[in-house]
Order: C-alpha cells, then sequence, then structure tokens
C-alpha cells in the first residue's frame, strides 16, 4: 500500500475513532436555544392566547410576541461531540449544568418550578394590566398547598378559597394559622370554604369542612397541614391559554396583551413588536435570561421592535440580529409609551439600549 495512501486512511480511522470517542463521553453541559414566540394578540393551537369575557373588548392589529428559550431536560446528557458543535453556533449556547439546572434538579422538580412561576407571572400580568386601566383588583385567602400526610390532606386542596375559621371571617393569610393555634392538638376547627373547582364563579356556595389538628413536629402547637396565600381576584374573567411555556418571563407581553384587548386604542398600529421581562404587580419590569437568544427568535420570526428589560440592555446589546430596534424598558408604563411611540412613527423619541 502507497505511503499516501496508507496514511490518509490512518488520519481517517484517527478522526473516526476520535468522533466516537467524543459521541460516548458525556460532559456536565446543557444547551440553550432561541424558542418559539408566539403573538399575545393571535391563536396558538386553535384557541385565543388571551381570552376575556363579561367585558368589552376591542380588535387588535399587528403583534406583540412572547419569546421564549429552547433547553436541554434536567436528564439529558450532552456529549463532547454536541457540545463543541453548540460551542461552534452563532445561534446556540451551552452552559454549565449546574447553570440551568442547581442543586441537581430533578425534570419533574424542574417542570414543577417553572409551572409555579408561569403561573405567577399570569398572576401579576393580569393585576398590572388591570391596575394600568384604573380598573379594580381584589384580593382572598386560599389554600396554597396542602402538606402530604397532614391532616388536612383529601379534606382541603390547592386553590380553595378560605372565607371563614370557626366561623371567623379571614382576610389575611396569617388570619388562618392565628385561628388554627387556638385549639390543642386533636381538636377540630371548622374551615368554610368555596371549592377550588369554583373559585372563579360568581356567587359560588360555600361548604364546611371539618378536620381534626394534629401536633406540630416543632413543638405542641396545632396544625392541620396547610399554607394559606392570596389570591387576587377580577372583575370579570381573564384566562391565558399557553401550553408548554415555562418561567416567569412573558409577564410584561401577557399585560401588554391584555390591555390592548380592552383599550379601544390598537397599541401597535400594525406593527410586529415582541419583547420579554417579568413583570410585578405594581408594572415593574424585571430581567430575564437568555436574552441574546430570544432577540433571535424575535428577528427570525419577523419582529422590527424588541422591548427590552432595561437590566438585560447592555447584554442584549452586544452583538443583536440586524433589522431590530432594542427599545429600553423599566415598566409597564415604558412600555405603553413605547408602543405609542412605535404606532406614531416617533421612533427618534424611543429609548434605545446601547452597549454597557
Amino acid at each position: 500500500m502507497p505511503r499516501r495512501t496508507a496514511t490518509l486512511l490512518t488520519s481517517t480511522l484517527l478522526l473516526i475513532a476520535l468522533l466516537c470517542v467524543g459521541v460516548l463521553i458525556p460532559v456536565p453541559y446543557s444547551e440553550m436555544s432561541p424558542g418559539p414566540t408566539v403573538n399575545t394578540l393571535g391563536d396558538n393551537d386553535g384557541q385565543p392566547v388571551l381570552q376575556i369575557s363579561g367585558r368589552k373588548t376591542y380588535p387588535t392589529s399587528g403583534n406583540l410576541n412572547m419569546t421564549t428559550v429552547r433547553v436541554t431536560g434536567s436528564d439529558y446528557t450532552m456529549n463532547l461531540v454536541e457540545a463543541v458543535a453548540g460551542w461552534l453556533s452563532d445561534d446556540d449556547v451551552v452552559v454549565p449544568h449546574s447553570t440551568l439546572y442547581p442543586d441537581n434538579q430533578t425534570a419533574q422538580q424542574a417542570n414543577q418550578e417553572d409551572a409555579e412561576e408561569f403561573s405567577q407571572s399570569q398572576d401579576s400580568a393580569k393585576v398590572a394590566a388591570l391596575k394600568a386601566l384604573h380598573l379594580p383588583v381584589g384580593s382572598q385567602v386560599v389554600v396554597g398547598a396542602v402538606v402530604k400526610g397532614d391532616p388536612a390532606e383529601g379534606k382541603l386542596h390547592a386553590g380553595d378559597v378560605i372565607k371563614a375559621v370557626d366561623g371567623t371571617a379571614v382576610t389575611q393569610p396569617g388570619d388562618v394559622a392565628k385561628l388554627v393555634t387556638k385549639h390543642k392538638p386533636g381538636q377540630d376547627v371548622v374551615f368554610t370554604v368555596i371549592p377550588a373547582k369554583n373559585a372563579g364563579t360568581s356567587g359560588a356556595a360555600t361548604q364546611q369542612v371539618t378536620v381534626r389538628t394534629a401536633k406540630a413536629s416543632d413543638n405542641s402547637r396545632a396544625i392541620v397541614g396547610i399554607q394559606a396565600q392570596t389570591a387576587h381576584t377580577y372583575p370579570f374573567p381573564i384566562n391565558i391559554q399557553l401550553a408548554n411555556v415555562g418561567g416567569p418571563s412573558a409577564g410584561m407581553m401577557f399585560s401588554l396583551g391584555i390591555v390592548d384587548k380592552l383599550t379601544p386604542t390598537d397599541l401597535t398600529g400594525g406593527k410586529f413588536v415582541a419583547g420579554t421581562g417579568t413583570i410585578d404587580d405594581n408594572g415593574t419590569v424585571g430581567p430575564i435570561g437568555g436574552i441574546p437568544l430570544k432577540i433571535i427568535a424575535a428577528h427570525d420570526a419577523g419582529a422590527k421592535y424588541f422591548l427590552t428589560p432595561k437590566d438585560n440592555c447592555a447584554e442584549a446589546s452586544q452583538n443583536p440580529p440586524s433589522g431590530i430596534r432594542l427599545v429600553e424598558v423599566a415598566t409597564l408604563n415604558d412600555s405603553l409609551n413605547a408602543l405609542t411611540d412605535i404606532r406614531e412613527g416617533k421612533l427618534s423619541a424611543l429609548p434605545s439600549c446601547t452597549k454597557g
């Protein structure tokens, strides 16, 4: 065999061997990439993303897209070849596994945490939007969680509205614990509740649920094994229908979509606007992770403007794709003002992100 052929064959075999080894070697990394982007003003899987009833709504146009990041699962094992490919890609980011899944989270734990954050973000988005429109938002005490194995398990359920304990009305979560601990372990407590399945129904009937107290493991006080918390009430039903999405980062865009549907002004003026950012009950917009990937997702979907949390602006402006303008916002009101400028063509007035 000629030496040149032998050398080429040896090199080829060595390369194949290295690739095989690379595929077999696990590495402690995860990958992030641009995820789906959904218009909060439109439909998803044949259903409106925002469903509002009992209140007049108005036609909308254009886009107010929320954006996501796709990540490998907590139980996914990346190999060396995949990690190198991710490092070389312009659209993917490879990060230590512990960055996305701290404390060795299981897939179930990670999904549960994402779902809880997403639920809370929806609640805050509704509150912030209604406050911006000067519409009333109420509150009620609900069962936040039931401790497995404690007396309340199977009798009270997460989402049940607690109206009274032993006939005494409750207005704050702390009222529940105070009234329960007036008992001795082994005594009965009577809860007046609206079951979770009827919690959003006007005029829903209450029912009484009797729970026998037990002794707390750390002292002798009486407990039933629930965590009470505050839940908001709304003057009319607002439902957000979006499956397979987790985390809190869509909050601001949900708020904008709700405001758009409840006001006669067409907020976008037909323009394609995307964005991201957490939101609290008072309309403060917070930073999120994966901002460069979300901008890529928005750009690829056709967005011309991207509403960017102020604390993400420095990172976002490092190397954004061309053709999309990064607009700095710190509050829901900032976002509404930015949409006014976009709608009216006052682009010089837009607060743009700059490199930090």
